[in-house]
């Protein structure tokens, strides 16, 4: 039960970064959201809030990295497109509610820390994807750089959606993206 409460907050606290950023994320409201009792914050993160943003960190991070585990055995062009269908599901299911929480974190870190971690985040999906790329075609030589592309054109596309509220401004970006990894396999 202690686990369960514990997996709530972390999956409501990951849920209200990516829509609202870390400083705009009280824990009033991961309380609120996560059902727990006022006495199981401190009990489960005692050193605070910085303490909970990590681990929502963590399993927003893990969550994805199982996502692309999916990916497995697909041709590059795949991998990107399914890549930037995750995105597309998640604006579309929240009706532009919601971005990455690893996003928002990085925008309004409170710490150091945190941007570290976010960092790290980001380096494991991007060294995920570039090893996707690499097994689906695109030569290594690329696919690192391609992956990096991936990520930041999704990440923008993301921000550029919620903004505009639009998902045509996330399709041509994801249009673009998938179009170079599918040359860029085609040529390797």
């Amino acid at each position: 039960m202690a686990t369960d409460t514990r997996r709530n907050m972390i999956d409501s606290a990951a849920v209200l970064l990516a829509r609202h950023g870390s400083r705009g994320t009280s824990f009033s409201e991961v309380l609120e959201a996560s059902g727990a009792p006022r006495g199981s914050l401190y009990h489960h993160f005692p050193q605070g809030k910085e303490q909970l943003v990590h681990a929502a960190l963590e399993a927003a991070g893990t969550r994805s990295l199982a996502q692309l585990a999916d990916f497995d055995g697909l041709a590059a062009g795949e991998v990107a497109a399914r890549f930037f269908g995750m995105w597309r599901s998640l604006l579309t299911a929240t009706d532009f509610g919601v971005g990455c929480a690893v996003a928002a974190v990085t925008v309004d870190a409170e710490s150091d820390a945190l941007l570290e971690r976010a960092g790290e985040v980001f380096r494991a999906w991007r060294g995920r994807l570039a090893e996707l790329l690499a097994e689906g075609g695109v030569g290594p030589d690329r696919s690192p750089g391609l992956a990096a592309m991936l990520l930041g054109a999704s990440e923008g596309a993301v921000v550029l959606a919620r903004a505009e509220r639009d998902l045509a401004v996330f399709d041509a970006v994801a249009a673009e993206a998938i179009a170079a990894v599918g040359a860029a396999a085609a040529a390797a």
